[in-house]
């Protein structure tokens, strides 16, 4: 037999009770460092991993569930967007506009004297096309002239208004802006 093994067989028996136990909890502290630890890390991770995708396959369901609720309501922005859109005119149609607005006030009984187109100003998706007026004539009929162009089909905001007294009309300086939707092919 060993000489080294006999020495410890020789040992008292508490002292070789003593070397069994730190030879189990070598044992078990390698057995955690080398083989327990990094399964239990890869455990986690995959856990993890599963939780995630448990929680993006139950969000997954739900919009998969409620697609049609989804696709009705894309139809409905669709619509609400041509519906804005036909209210911004094209550069074709600005000309129109322009010259609507003119015989609006010219109905209305009021004379223009001055309608002076401004500079286009691109913004975003559209584009800001400004024209300055004078106008003169009885205060109703410049009330009557507002109310017509607040009934346009197209977007046609009044600013700047500025009104003085001349004689029994009023003469009245605004700015009207109407709107235009820019290509995407045509850019900024």
């Amino acid at each position: 037999m060993d000489p080294r093994l006999e020495k410890i067989l020789k040992l008292p028996a508490y002292a070789r009770m003593a070397l069994v136990a730190v030879l189990v909890v070598l044992i078990g502290v390698g057995y955690f460092f080398l083989f327990y630890s990094p399964k239990a890390e890869e455990y986690k991770s995959l856990r993890n991993d599963y939780q995630r995708l448990e929680t993006k396959l139950v969000q997954d369901r739900r919009i998969a569930n409620n697609l049609p609720k989804f696709k009705a309501e894309y139809e409905q922005m669709q619509k609400q967007l041509d519906q804005a859109l036909s209210e911004l005119p094209n550069k074709r149609e600005i000309p129109t506009l322009l010259t609507s607005i003119s015989s609006l006030a010219k109905e209305q009984g009021l004379e223009i004297l001055r309608f002076q187109p401004l500079g286009e100003q691109k913004k975003d998706f559209y584009a800001e096309v400004p024209v300055r007026m004078s106008l003169v004539g009885p205060f109703h009929d410049v009330v009557l002239f507002f109310d017509q162009v607040g009934k346009l089909s197209r977007i046609v905001n009044i600013s700047d208004l500025n009104i003085s007294s001349q004689g029994e009309n009023i003469r009245v300086e605004i700015l009207a802006t109407t709107f235009r939707f820019i290509e995407t092919n045509q850019g900024k």
